[in-house]
This record gives structure tokens, sequence and C-alpha cells, in this order.
């Protein structure tokens, strides 16, 4: 926005608090807010939700999950979803707007997206963020951000707001007194990195504070973290909510407070705006006891009304979004862009014998077995609106085979995690499996599609896990699910496994049973389009892991423990690897041929260094393939840069890519598919071109 624009508006939010009564303004600084009608204010419910599509408010297009989104390592592709994303928005508030609905859910200001850390495998919100890596996640993030509030030089499309500031990530059990203790190296170089980077480059319009606490500074209380840092430090100019009853917890579970007028004092005064709940009603009795000014009031209230004309939300503003509206939610151009951008986001883990993609010419008929297979709960993730249309993944391959030819025959194989599918007085143990025997012994291939879904991942009092809670307890299939595997794999050899999860499962004990292996991300409602195809041969698999799949969960550091030693690529026991960060097999096949230094520059007390790659795609395959650069230091290799490129069958290209560092002492740069670890080295039998600094 312009900078011009953006002052007169300050001007106008200070004029217009100016005007308000104690009680009017505190009636600003909660979620709903109510109508102010002598200044032209109407109501506004400041929470909606937009992870990965409009959500909780009707029909809307649904994209992949967001940890889907960070599978296709492409940014472009992640600003447009964003642009989409408030297209729809706009379109959804304008059509409420005219019929008098301003409640829950229809406003402008999207609570996304989460830009945690995914630091831990066992917690289930990680399917909402990008990953577990600082620089996909902070590029990601920024990529969305902007996508979704807009170029407008007078108004945004739509506010976003990351989440969760700071250093949030399981286990939900137990988030609302929980104290994340870390070290200042850890939270400046892993937890902080992606919000300091949204604010300072992508201009994020809202912050969302967290349950947590960290090292004792509570996270939506706490003067150092909002005011210090977040605002002196970082520069941010917008307003922060906090997480939905975060402000009670202050008295009710972190025992700092003794009662919700001293909660709600200390939380406005530290730099919390909105409180999401409705804690803040007690401002006014807090006032009264003399625990807070009117003029710390007027500083939020103040904030809160600058988002609203920027969004152009007060009576009489005009914005160039208006005409939006019927016509442009969920329209078959939005909805065939997230079966695109859901092709991108497969990972391709393992491909014995080439096993895939499936030959017609050898394969008559197909058992597509599992309890993912027609589930609409295993494409859409948590934070989800509601799709026009489903496509599940048997759905897609009855689609793809009957152009083939080819015969499928289905069985559910078992409950996703019941030991029977029959209700509780009728069902046996394991009452489909002799059924999906059956199809095994007369099928030429089966495909099992099982994992997760978003009740057995997710939020605490979203999901019930009936064994792990939101969270997991480890990082195996449900017994149902290896016990499925057990027996079929008994009986056809030529098993593909469609794994469905938000997160890292450890497939060790499956994947010497299985030949085909393929990650799927909840990939959107009409998903099951994209894995068929792939699966078909329609298009190669591109995507890469986003996250480190591991051997062993008892080997990895306890859930509580905030220390990143044992966790992610950058600290992991390489011997614990199962499936490294950054890796993804193809169809194709690329050699990277050479690497060389086009230019270095010296800005804002870093080095910036402009590379050049040349990649060549061997196969007659057309495929995109994600060039991936890792700066290693002493200490260990880092994602810097990648960039996602198509090519055309035996076609070689010169790929710019960009890096930023601090210094140039003992750099090298490792240049290719995945990063430059063990793992990836013996699973791709490739290694990386290097360049030394």
């Amino acid at each position: 926005m312009n900078k011009n624009i953006i002052e007169d508006y300050k001007k106008k939010a200070k004029e217009l608090v100016s005007q308000m009564t104690l009680t009017e303004k505190i009636s600003q600084m909660q979620h709903y807010a109510i109508e102010i009608e002598r200044l032209n204010i109407p109501s506004y419910n400041w929470w909606n939700e937009a992870l990965h599509g409009v959500a909780r408010a009707g029909v809307a297009t649904m994209f992949p999950q967001a940890i889907a989104l960070a599978s296709t390592f492409d940014n472009e592709m992640i600003y447009r979803v964003g642009e989409i994303i408030s297209k729809e928005g706009r379109a959804k508030y304008n059509e409420a707007r005219k019929r008098g609905d301003r409640g829950l859910y229809k406003g402008l200001t999207f609570w996304a997206p989460n830009i945690n850390i995914f630091r831990d495998p066992r917690w289930g919100r990680g399917h909402e963020t990008f990953g577990e890596d600082v620089y996909l996640t902070k590029t990601m993030g920024e990529s969305i951000i902007k996508g979704i509030q807009g170029e407008d030089e007078c108004f945004l499309k739509a506010a976003a707001c990351a989440k969760h500031f700071a250093v949030h990530s399981g286990p939900e059990e137990g988030r609302h007194g929980f104290c994340a203790k870390v070290s200042l190296d850890d939270l400046n170089n892993i937890y902080f990195k992606a919000f300091k980077h949204v604010v300072e480059v992508a201009e994020v319009e809202g912050i969302m504070g967290a349950y947590n606490s960290i090292n004792g500074e509570l996270c939506c209380g706490s003067k150092k973290l909002l005011n210090d840092i977040l605002r002196k430090e970082w520069g941010f100019d917008g307003y922060v909510v906090s997480d939905c009853g975060a402000i009670s917890d202050f008295h009710n579970f972190h025992k700092v407070t003794h009662s919700a007028d001293e909660s709600a004092a200390l939380a406005v005064k530290a730099g919390c705006d909105l409180n999401c709940g409705h804690m803040f009603q007690n401002l006014l009795a807090a006032f009264n006891k003399g625990l807070i000014t009117e003029e710390e009031i007027d500083v939020s209230v103040t904030r809160l009304i600058l988002t609203r004309l920027k969004l152009g939300t007060l009576e009489g503003q005009k914005t160039p979004f208006d005409d939006l509206g019927f016509k442009d939610i969920a329209t078959d151009e939005n909805r065939n862009f997230a079966i695109e951008v859901a092709k991108k986001s497969l990972v391709l883990l393992k491909n014995e014998d080439n096993m895939l993609p499936i030959k017609r010419e050898k394969i008559k008929s197909i058992a597509v077995i599992g309890p993912n297979a027609n589930s609409r709960n295993a494409l859409i993730g948590n934070y989800t609106g509601t799709p026009k249309n489903y496509i599940t993944i048997l759905e897609g391959i009855f689609e793809e085979a009957g152009k083939e030819g080819i015969d499928v025959h289905y069985s559910e194989g078992c409950h996703m995690y019941r030991d029977f599918v029959e209700p509780c007085v009728m069902g046996e143990v394991d009452d489909r499996i002799s059924e999906a025997i059956m199809l095994c012994e007369n099928c030429d291939m089966v495909i099992l599609c099982l994992g997760l879904d978003f009740i057995m991942e997710g939020e605490e009092g979203d999901s019930n896990n009936p064994y792990g809670g939101a969270d997991k307890k480890d990082l195996h299939l449900p017994k149902s699910q290896e016990r499925l595997i057990q027996k079929l794999a008994k009986v056809n050899p030529n098993l593909v496994l469609v794994n469905i999860s938000g997160s890292a499962i450890d497939l060790s004990i499956e994947e010497d049973k299985i030949k085909a292996i393929v990650q799927v991300f909840y990939p959107g409602a009409e998903g099951g389009k994209a894995v068929a195809e792939m699966l078909f041969g329609k298009y190669s698999p591109s995507g890469r892991l986003p996250v480190t799949f591991y051997k062993d969960s008892d080997k990895l550091p306890s859930f509580e423990d905030y220390s990143m030693e044992g966790r992610t690529y950058l600290y992991v026991d390489c011997d614990n690897v199962l499936y490294p960060f950054g890796y993804g097999l193809s169809y194709a096949d690329f050699e990277y041929k050479q690497a060389k230094v086009l230019n270095k520059k010296r800005e804002n007390n870093k080095t910036i260094i402009d590379i050049q790659v040349k990649v060549c795609n061997k196969s007659s395959i057309v495929s995109d393939e994600v060039v991936q650069v890792y700066l290693k230091n002493e200490k260990r290799h880092e994602l810097c840069a990648y960039k996602r490129v198509k090519f055309m069958a035996k076609e070689e290209k010169c790929i710019d890519l960009n890096i930023e560092v601090l210094d140039l002492e003992s750099i090298v740069l490792y240049i290719g598919g995945g990063q430059p670890d063990f793992m990836t080295r013996k699973l791709t039998g490739k290694n990386h071109l290097e360049l030394h600094l």
C-alpha cells in the first residue's frame, strides 16, 4: 500500500477513536466488534480463517493443506493461491454484507498462515504449517501473505495474519499453560526467523500470539515480545490478536494474574490489541481499578480502526473489489487450478522396478484397498470450507482406469484405527481383510490407500484421535492398517502404497513389502484426480518432502523438549532418517552439469550472491524439477534457495538463483535435486554440484 495513504488512514483512525466513549472503544477490541452508528462504523467480526481456502463460511475452493503447499516448493504458485483465497473471500464478504450478515467467518481478516516450525512430527497441527525448514517457511509465508493482501495502492484485498507468535508446536494437551524453554540461538535462528521475515518483507497486517509462554514470557502478554521485539525491533505496524481463549489462560493456567480484569489489562499493556474471545469486556472494570489507562486502550483501538480503514470496511469507503460476488466463488478455473497445485504437491518416495507409472500393457486389473481410498476427510485437512465437489482417490482411479480399459475393484480393507469396520455390536476383528485378500489374489496390482486424516491429527478440541488425542503418540500407522499390509504383502507382490497424512509416518516396517510409495499431504477436495493421473503417468511427480521422515520416534527427544537437537534435517541423527527433507523422485531423469557465480555484492550487512546452474532433462518425459541450493558452514548444511522449473523432454536449461549470506568465510554451496546428505545420495544415486565461495 502507498505510505502516504497509510498515514492518512492513521490520522483518520486517531480522529475516530478520539470521538469514542471508553465503552465504545472497548467494544471494538473483541473479535465481534459492535456497530458505532454515529461514527459510521459498522459491526465487524474479526475472526475468519483461510489456511488453504476460505474456511467455515460455506462453499469455496479448497486447496491442498498447507503442508502440501510447502511440498510444491513453488513460490509463484503459492502467491496465486493467496490471490484466489482473497478474491473468493472478498466475494463472500460482499455477498454476506448485502444480506446484512456481518457474523462469524464473514470478515476480511484471515487468521492465516500458520508459520510455526514443524519441529516434531508428533504434533497434530503440523500439517497447518509449511514444514520444518525456516527458509522454506518464510518464503512460502511471504508468498501467500502477499497474494492474500494484494498490491492495490489504497486498500488491502484481505488481511493476512501470521500465527502463532511464537515457539508453538505442541503438544496440544497442556498448551494453555505450557512454558517452552528455548535457547537464545534456537529462538533467533529457528523460531523467530519466519515471523521476522513476513513482518519486514511481506508486511503482514496481523500477528496472532500463542497460548504458551516462552522462557517465562507470556506470548499474548509480554511487552518484550509484542512491543520491544515485534514492533520496535522488527517494525511491525499492524494489529496483534490473541489466540482464542489465550487471555483467560493467564489466570486459569499460567497463574501469573489473579483475575480476568488483571489478565485483560496485562495483555493490552503488553501490546495485544484484539481478543479472540470475551476477556477484554473486563477492561472497563480494569480501568475503574486503575489497572489500565484510557490512553493505553486508545493505542490498541487506533491500530484496529487503521486495519479496518485499510480494508475499506467503514461506511462510505469504496474499494476496487466491491464488484466481486457470487460469480467469483469456487469457479471451475479456481478448482482446476487447485488440482494443478495438488499435482505439484505429490511426493514419490519409492519406485522399485519402475512400478509406476501404471503400464496398461501389463496391468489389466487393479485392487484399490484401504480406509483412505474413498475418504473425503483424507482430502481436505483441517480449517476447511465446504467444497463444491469432491474427487476421492478411488473415484480418480476409476475415471483414469476406465480410459485405459483396466478393471478396478475396491475394498475398505480395514477401519482407519479400529479393529473392525462394522459397528461395535456387529463388528469382528479384521472383518474386511478376507475381502481385501480376495481382491489381491485376483488383480494384477494393488493400490493401498492408507494413513491418517484431519480427525486423526489436528488441533486440540477439533480432533478425536482415539489413541493420541490431537497429537500422535508415535509415527506408526494404526495397528489395523499394519495388519492389513502384512496380510496383503503375502498374496500380491505388486503393492503401491499411497500414504495420506499431514505429517511424517514411520514406514520402515512397510517399506520392504511395498514396491512404490507415494506421499500425499491432504491434496484438497478434488485431489483424488491429481493422485490418479500421477499413478497413470499423465504427468511426472515432482513434489519434495517439507519434513524429515524418521525411522524411529523412540529416538526423538521428548515432545515437550523445545531444543532442536535431534530433530529436523538440521540436527537429526542421520541414522534415524528414512526419507530426508527435500527428497522426492521423478519419472524423469535430471543431470546437474555445471554451476557458477554470476555476481556478488554487499547490501545491508549481507552478501547477495547470484548463481547459475545448468540442468538437463535426460529423459523423454516432460517434468518439473525442484532445484535446491544448500549452504554449508562449519556445523551443517541449510536450504538457502530453491526454484521449481519445468523441462520438456531432453531439454537443458540454465537456471538463475539468488542467495543471501551473512559472511563468506568457509562457505560451500551444494546444488541438486535434494539436500546433500547421505540418505539423499543413497536413495537417488546422484551427487551434488559444489561451489566454494
